[in-house]
């Protein structure tokens, strides 16, 4: 069937909608694929020839070591949780989860402040023991001290996933391989970090991708990479044009990163050989081993979450008086006002999507939704390109409808609050997407039918079968929606409207003019209502599964 046919057949409300959506979404990546092979202008001949080579090295660096430290801590907290007890287990369960409501450049910037000179330890080191230290040996603004960042903070992307995996495990394999006379280690190497492979590499793909999206860690920290040299040619040279032709390298990255995934997931598929599946209980260990497993748990979470967070409130208690304002409180309408919003355009496409998507049911509409989610596996300053030459070709194509109406501007869209909505659209849509999918996979068609059976249309039997049944993954993915665009910083910083700025980037503005300790109020409120916003959602997962 060719792909006019199938829309011909399927041509309804919810398949229009569905491939409107869809070229929207794909029109700022679209944008940029036009203009990359533009001829290069002096700036670009300067960035290839000193400073390209810099950019290269210097991401990958990150990128791999996050990636395999990120394997490390996350697979081996989700299989401690899920194989054995230890005091607090239930604590950590979804405790270990915390450090994703601590957005990585408010971290980058905590930790400076804790280890730099003035910073508590230093201090201490000095004032308690009289033992004055090396400052370079505290010094963290460089490559492994981003690597440490990124990495206690986004380890809870593989946890996350691999917890759930290990979770619904047989517990016969593990059984059989203790059995069989496999120690701890060779269990965790040979049978665990296996048959967890897609789950492991699933994890580690959002983690490389969360980290070349970050503009705020290596930014404070003065490290040259992609999203940089982004801000760099379109703030500090005024060159769309080169800042567009690095948008295109660093998005041809991500695609060699996301294939590499695919071969790296290889075909190996380990299933159930029998409907009997008993799943893993967690087992005791020795007291020495507990202690051991207690305080390596303790350790991860402590630095990952407890000290970032009781850092954070102590500058916040010096400092509260002088940075609560009517202008704060507008920060504060700012960050939930486009968070909500954006939040709820988000899961109506979701479900307009997913529900095309089942209805169909064929490779054409499967299609539609993976194409319409690949927002999320690009950086936020390439959509931000993306979107800003998108919004300047509608400014231009609509300049005579603004004449017509009497507003005497150029550029409209260009400077409004929509362009920024519309990209987070674009960049968080698969996150709202996955959840409503996996609940639309869940309840079948089978109800659907029958109410169409009955008489039904399918815009009322969407609402009064389907939606019902599948609110649970509607308000987890608009949970995790509004946390992912509450932290968002690089879309915010290029593609803000004049004069309206957010939590986040006030909060990256306070530390970049060395204010630290002002910083503190508006990193807390993004991380309490991150944190909430964390429980809540693992709350609704643990009622959804019972």
């Amino acid at each position: 069937m060719n792909v006019f046919r199938f829309f011909r057949l399927h041509a309804n409300s919810w398949s229009i909608m569905s491939i409107i959506f869809m070229l929207l979404i794909l029109s700022p990546t679209l944008s940029i694929f036009v203009q990359i092979f533009e001829k290069p202008n002096e700036n670009w001949t300067h960035i290839q020839e000193f400073l390209l080579k810099n950019y290269i090295q210097n991401t990958i660096t990150i990128v791999f070591f996050t990636g395999l430290f990120s394997i490390l801590v996350g697979v081996s907290l989700a299989w401690f949780v899920t194989a054995y007890t230890f005091p607090l287990r239930r604590f950590f369960k979804w405790g270990l989860i915390l450090p994703l409501a601590i957005p990585p450049y408010i971290g980058a910037y905590t930790y400076h402040g804790i280890v730099n000179y003035t910073g508590v330890l230093q201090s201490t080191l000095r004032n308690e023991f009289n033992i004055t230290a090396n400052p370079a040996y505290f010094d963290i603004m460089n490559i492994p001290g981003a690597i440490f960042i990124f990495t206690i903070f986004l380890y809870p992307y593989v946890y996350i996933i691999t917890r759930a995996y290990l979770e619904q495990q047989s517990a016969s394999l593990i059984e059989n391989a203790r059995l069989l006379g496999s120690g701890p280690l060779e269990l965790f190497f040979h049978v665990i970090m296996p048959i967890s492979r897609t789950a492991i590499i699933g994890g580690a793909s959002l983690v490389i991708l969360e980290v070349l999206n970050d503009y705020g860690v290596v930014s404070y920290f003065g490290i040259q990479v992609f999203t940089t040299a982004i801000f760099q040619a379109w703030f500090g040279m005024s060159d769309v044009a080169s800042a567009i032709k690095l948008a295109g390298m660093l998005m041809a990255i991500v695609f060699l990163i996301l294939f590499l995934e695919k071969v790296l997931r290889g075909r190996k598929q380990y299933s159930y050989s029998n409907a009997k599946v008993r799943p893993l209980e967690p087992i005791s260990l020795s007291r020495e081993k507990t202690i051991l497993l207690f305080v390596y748990v303790l350790f991860i979470f402590t630095i990952g979450f407890l000290i970032p967070f009781v850092q954070l409130f102590q500058w916040m208690m010096l400092t509260y008086e002088k940075v609560i304002s009517p202008d704060f409180l507008q920060l504060i309408f700012n960050s939930v006002y486009v968070s909500l919003i954006s939040s709820f355009l988000i899961m109506i496409i979701a479900l307009v999507i997913g529900n095309f998507t089942r209805l169909a049911d064929s490779p054409w509409s499967k299609a539609v939704s993976r194409i319409t989610v690949l927002g999320y596996s690009i950086p936020g300053a390439v959509i931000a390109i993306g979107v800003l030459t998108f919004f300047l070709w509608l400014d231009r194509h609509l300049n005579m409808v603004y004449t017509a109406l009497g507003i005497d501007a150029p550029i409209i869209l260009s400077l409004s609050l929509v362009m920024l909505i519309f990209a987070y659209v674009s960049r968080f849509l698969a996150i709202g997407f996955n959840p409503v999918d996996a609940g639309f996979d869940k309840i079948g068609r089978s109800f659907t039918e029958a109410s169409r059976l009955l008489g039904t249309s399918l815009m009322r039997t969407f609402f009064k079968v389907d939606l019902p049944m599948i609110r649970g993954a509607v308000f987890g993915g608009f949970t995790l929606v509004f946390i992912e665009v509450m932290k968002e910083l690089p879309l915010t910083l290029l593609l803000q409207p004049f004069n309206f700025y957010t939590l986040s980037t006030k909060a990256f503005q306070y530390a970049n003019d060395e204010a630290v300790h002002e910083a503190a109020l508006a990193s807390m409120l993004i991380i309490l209502i991150s944190g909430l916003s964390i429980f809540v959602f693992h709350a609704v997962l643990e009622k959804e599964k019972k």
